[in-house]
C-alpha cells in the first residue's frame, strides 16, 4: 500500500454557499482543509465586515459537532464601485477578513454587483495597500466582443498591469489562473503577486466540455483552455515557486441549474479536492512537491502560520458519488461515478 501524508492543507479559494446548501457540502472541505478563503459572492454579496462576520458565524454553526475546532473560515469582502476606504479599515481590524474580492461586473456567478471600472476603486486600493489587505482577483474582462478564451490574457494587459504599476506594494492573488500568459506574468512580477491553480484546470482541457456532446458539468469560469495552457499550469504547480498555491474554486450548483438552456458556471471538486491534486502531481512525477504547493505556499502568502496536523491518503481507486444531496436537490460532482485514484483515510 502506497501512503501519502501531508501537513493539512489550506484551500485558498472556495465557494461554500449558504444556509442549507452550505450544510450539505461544508463537511467535504472541512475534512480535507484546516482553513479556507471563503468567497463572498452570495446572492446578497458579502460587501461589509458586518456581513462577513455574520456569514462566518453561520459557517461555524453549520460545522458538524465532530468537526468543530478543526476548521477556520477566512472571510473576504466583495469589492464594489462604492466600497469605502473606511470599510477596509474595519475589515482589517476585525482580524476575520483576509482579502477583498474583485469581480468584474458580470464575470461569473452572482457578480452583477461587481466592479464596472477598477479606476473607481483606486482610493480603496490605496487604503488596502497601506493596510496590507490582499486584493483577490477574478482575472477576466467582460467585454462581450472579447473571445471567451482570451478574456484572461486581455485582463492582464488592460487591468492588472496598470493596477500593479500604480500600487506596487499591494498584495494580489490572481485567482484560478488558466493560461500560459498568466503563469508567465506571475513568474515575472514582484513577490507581492501570487496565484491559485485549480485541480480541474490541470486535469481537463477545453475538449472536455464537448466530449461526445455538451458536458455542462465541465463548464466553469474562467473556462477550460487549450492543452498548451493546461500543461503550463501543471509546470507552474510543480515548479516549487511559492507564488503558486492551491485554490480549488470548488463551486457547487444543483443539477437543475447546470443542465439548462443557460447553465451556471462552476465545477464542484471539494468531495475529492486534495485527492485530485495528488493525481496531478503523481502524473507529473512530482508527488514530493505537493505538500509545499498545498500546505505551505498559500499560508505563507497570506502571512498565516503553517498548520501542524496532518492528513493521509492511500493509493486506492474509488468511485466519486454519482450525485450529492444539495439541500434537497442533486449536485453532480467532478468525476461523478468515475474513478479517483487517491483516497483519504480517516
Amino acid at each position: 500500500m502506497i501512503q501519502l501524508t501531508l501537513i493539512r492543507p489550506d484551500d485558498c479559494h472556495v465557494h461554500l454557499r449558504d444556509d442549507n446548501q452550505m450544510c450539505s457540502i461544508l463537511p467535504d472541505t472541512v475534512r480535507r482543509f484546516a482553513r479556507a478563503i471563503v468567497m463572498p459572492n452570495l446572492k446578497l454579496p458579502v460587501s461589509t465586515t458586518e456581513l462577513a462576520l455574520a456569514y462566518r458565524k453561520r459557517i461555524y454553526s453549520a460545522l458538524p459537532v465532530a468537526m468543530k475546532g478543526h476548521f477556520t473560515p477566512l472571510m473576504t469582502l466583495y469589492l464594489t464601485d462604492n466600497t469605502p476606504s473606511s470599510e477596509i479599515i474595519r475589515a482589517k481590524e476585525s482580524g476575520a477578513v483576509h482579502g477583498i474580492k474583485f469581480y468584474p461586473a458580470g464575470a461569473t456567478t452572482h457578480s452583477n454587483s461587481g466592479v464596472t471600472d477598477i479606476t473607481k476603486c483606486y482610493s480603496t486600493l490605496e487604503t488596502m495597500e497601506r493596510a496590507d489587505m490582499p486584493l483577490l482577483v477574478h482575472g477576466e474582462v467582460t467585454d462581450p466582443e472579447t473571445d471567451i478564451f482570451d478574456r484572461e490574457k486581455i485582463f492582464i494587459d488592460k487591468v492588472l498591469i496598470p493596477v500593479i504599476k500604480r500600487f506596487q506594494k499591494l498584495r494580489i492573488v490572481f485567482e484560478h489562473i488558466t493560461t500560459k500568459e498568466a503563469v508567465e506574468f506571475v513568474k515575472e512580477t514582484s513577490n507581492n503577486i501570487g496565484a491559485t491553480i485549480t485541480a480541474h484546470h490541470m486535469l481537463l482541457n477545453r475538449n472536455a466540455m464537448f466530449n461526445s456532446g455538451i458536458r455542462p458539468h465541465h463548464y466553469c469560469l474562467p473556462v477550460l483552455k487549450h492543452e498548451t495552457h493546461r500543461r503550463a499550469l501543471i509546470e507552474a504547480a510543480i515548479s516549487e515557486n511559492p507564488k503558486f498555491f492551491l485554490g480549488t474554486d470548488s463551486a457547487p450548483h444543483s443539477k437543475f441549474t447546470k443542465e439548462t438552456a443557460c447553465g451556471c458556471a462552476g465545477i464542484y471538486t471539494s468531495h475529492a479536492a486534495i485527492e485530485l491534486y495528488a493525481e496531478v502531481f503523481e502524473q507529473a512525477n512530482a508527488l514530493e512537491k505537493l505538500e509545499a504547493f498545498a500546505s505551505f505556499y498559500g499560508a505563507d502568502f497570506y502571512k498565516m502560520p503553517r498548520n501542524k496536523d496532518t492528513i493521509s491518503m492511500i493509493k486506492e481507486n474509488w468511485n466519486a458519488p454519482a450525485q450529492i444531496d444539495f439541500s434537497g436537490e442533486a449536485l453532480i460532482p467532478f468525476r461523478a461515478n468515475e474513478v479517483v485514484t487517491w483516497k483519504m483515510t480517516d
